[in-house]
């Protein structure tokens, strides 16, 4: 899993778009360190490593089912076609950035990230809750 994220945080960073003002001021805010590095790219479907491993782990050959809204990988965020421009997935997303940052990159964060998935289920890990939070929390704030 974590040689098949780096690879896609590679593809992103060197196909995504740079975050615009807005973004770069909401991932500052919600604790990325290098909003600079992050990049945004578009996909119709969500790709995911396939391994036969997963049906038993989680009942389906994909880890990532094709029309999850968005996957965060290091400083790469896909977001699928159809939620592109939703302001509040995309500082969720951020959330995990500012994670992968503190984890150490992308080995850090799934090694941790995927534990709680299993252990508590998705999306009750407390990684995931604390995105949850920080996004809800987020948006309160600005009403």
């Amino acid at each position: 899993m974590c040689d098949w994220a780096e690879a896609q945080e590679c593809r992103i960073l060197a196909e995504g778009v740079p975050l615009d003002e807005t973004q770069t001021a909401d991932a500052a805010r919600v604790g990325v360190v290098h909003p600079e590095r992050v990049r945004l790219l578009q996909v119709s479907g969500m790709p995911s490593p396939e391994n036969k491993a997963f049906i038993e782990a989680v009942g389906r050959a994909r880890l990532v089912p094709p029309d999850t809204e968005a996957l965060t990988v290091g400083h790469g965020i896909y977001v699928n076609s159809g939620y592109w421009g939703i302001r509040s997935l995309v500082v969720h997303e951020l959330v995990h950035v500012s994670q992968s940052e503190k984890l150490g990159g992308v080995r850090g964060f799934y090694a941790r990230y995927l534990a709680e998935c299993f252990s508590h289920g998705y999306p009750n890990g407390p990684m995931e809750q604390e995105a949850m939070k920080v996004e809800a929390a987020f948006f309160d704030d600005e009403s």
